[in-house]
């Protein structure tokens, strides 16, 4: 039996099919992790982890999670013959450890200070011992599809060919909504191009219950009758299920027939802002409920710091939007389609994603595609000729990349964003501002006439053998300091518990930090309140679970 193995890198967690070649290309299995291997929370943590660790560390830690991955699904390495790969530009060079500062850096002069040679990022293909993996044929061959221009990769290429956004010759935007939402504008036959890094919160991290779409996640919420909202769950094949009433202010559940969850997904966050804005339950800042938590089924809450981390996530978004019709100059009354990608693109309400501002204010249809970076990445795994097509397709694209991070449309946009979801600014002043700064306001909403769901689950194949979830990595960071003391104050105050102590020999103790938990570059709290000074982060060395 020859089989394949195609993967999804994404910013919050990497997803993958096994694919039996010898079967026209019948999907058996498909596993997802729940978190992104690298320490951090978004893409700027990962690139500034790898740059700061190195990359032989950062490469460990991504080929050793695919391959656990790839192990999850229940093949053996000489069973896998070939693997594709789909992602963003900064997933994909780690993935292959090559050159990422150029993702990293705003600005040719600092590049070319560092004496960053940028790479073609074109199509190729790879073999697996030269990238590390362990759990396919060393021989196997390793399908890298392009990217459109350096830092517009294959997942936006993806999200263009699998959408067909770009042959109704319409004015039409198009995301993929994740930590770091690609988003694009089609426009005269020019694509106009963005990237927001928006935050852990849209996956439905550092959210207090938050998880990934994945079995057991509230993936969306429903207004029912006398103030009670309809819970929906995702079920083992990643379908949503009613599976409860709950009374928001007081928690008074009643259950339906569905799954039990555990946690609550970006698209449930989405939901849970709308419906809250909606019913009154949220009064930006706050929470308007007795204890300030909005109660959902099982005991998970929405509390106001959830409030605040969906806000930013939602307003970077929406700033993203506004920047790209800003540069462009289009009129909102010319959009006429909103593609959504990505799991979040998926699950969510385009509705109550309207009333959050995840899409457009003035609309007439929605498409959701599903996850298209995975559908894209199992196309080239099963299409002899499918990297050729893609190269095609990217070298025909007539495209234009805007710099959000050092655009003066998105920095003005945002700052209304914060100050209205973590302040309670109003929309009058928010648009008020938005005049000052010589922009237009946002216009009234008009809902969309026609909404389109082209899969019932970002995943639509899961395979007969079934989803398999990888809860835990198991990558570790070790090492040990001359000087520690043992006193454990980075353990008692790592904000994500990621981190252990534990005592070697006499005066000798030795650090552990689980990675996929850690918050990386961002924090260093576990640095920074060392009472010695000894405590070195970029120092910390990779193990595996089993030598740890």
């Amino acid at each position: 039996m020859a089989l394949g193995v195609a993967l999804d890198l994404g910013t919050s967690g990497y997803r993958g099919h096994l694919v039996d070649l010898d079967k026209k290309g019948k999907i058996l299995a498909t596993a997802i992790t729940m978190r992104h291997p690298l320490p951090g929370a978004n893409i700027m943590d990962h690139l500034h982890f790898w740059m700061e660790n190195g990359s032989d560390v950062g490469h460990r830690i991504v080929i050793e999670t695919v391959d656990k991955l790839i192990e999850t699904m229940g093949a053996k390495p000489e069973e896998i013959d070939r693997v594709s790969v789909c992602g963003n530009p900064a997933q994909m060079s780690m993935f292959e450890k090559i050159e990422i500062r150029d993702l990293a850096f705003a600005g040719q002069s600092i590049l070319k200070r560092l004496n960053v040679k940028v790479p073609e990022r074109k199509a190729h293909t790879i073999k697996a011992e030269e990238l590390g993996m362990q759990s396919v044929k060393r021989t196997a061959e390793v399908r890298i599809p392009p990217s459109i221009r350096h830092e517009i990769g294959a997942d936006a290429l993806a999200m263009i060919m699998k959408t067909g956004m770009m042959d109704k010759k319409e004015t039409c935007m198009v995301t993929d909504y994740g930590t770091n939402a690609e988003m694009g504008l089609f426009f005269k036959g020019e694509l106009y191009t963005g990237s927001a890094a928006a935050g852990p919160a849209m996956e439905g991290q550092s959210i207090d219950f938050g998880m990934l779409a994945a079995p057991q996640a509230i993936s969306d919420i429903i207004p029912g009758d006398d103030g009670y909202w309809y819970n929906v769950v995702l079920n083992d094949k990643l379908h949503p299920v009613r599976s409860a009433l709950v009374h928001p202010r007081t928690g008074d559940e009643k259950r339906l027939d569905g799954v039990v969850a555990r946690g609550i997904t970006g698209t449930g966050t989405v939901a849970a802002m709308a419906v809250g804005l909606e019913t009154g339950v949220i009064k930006l800042p706050y929470v308007d409920t007795p204890d300030r938590k909005i109660h959902l089924t099982n005991g998970i809450y929405f509390g106001e710091e959830d409030v605040r981390e969906a806000g930013k996530a939602t307003g970077a978004i929406r700033a993203g939007h506004r920047t790209l019709i800003e540069e462009v100059g289009v009129d909102d009354t010319e959009i006429r389609t909103m593609y959504m990608a990505g799991a979040s693109g998926t699950y969510v309400d385009p509705i109550k994603a309207q009333t959050v501002g995840l899409i457009p204010r003035v609309l007439e249809k929605t498409v959701q595609a599903g996850n298209t970076s995975l559908m894209m990445s199992y196309d080239i795994l099963v299409d002899d000729d499918g990297l050729d097509k893609m190269q095609d397709v990217a070298n025909a694209i007539s495209s234009k990349h805007i710099m959000f991070a050092t655009s003066k449309v998105f920095e003005d946009i945002y700052v209304n964003e914060i100050a209205y979801w973590t302040e309670g600014m109003s929309m009058t002043m928010y648009n008020d501002m938005l005049k000052i700064a010589g922009l237009r306001p946002l216009p009234e909403i008009v809902r969309p006439k026609e909404t389109v769901r082209l899969v019932l689950s970002d995943i639509p194949v899961i395979g007969a053998r079934g989803l398999k979830t990888l809860d835990d990595v198991g990558v570790y960071l070790m090492g040990s300091f001359e000087g520690c003391i043992g006193c454990k104050k980075c353990q008692k105050q790592c904000p994500e518990c990621a981190l252990q102590v534990s005592t070697i020999s006499d005066k000798k103790y030795q650090i552990r930090i689980n990675t996929e938990h850690c918050l990386g570059t961002a924090c260093k709290n576990c640095q920074s309140v060392c009472p010695e000074g000894v405590f070195d982060f970029s120092a910390l060395k990779i193990v595996k679970k089993g030598e740890a």
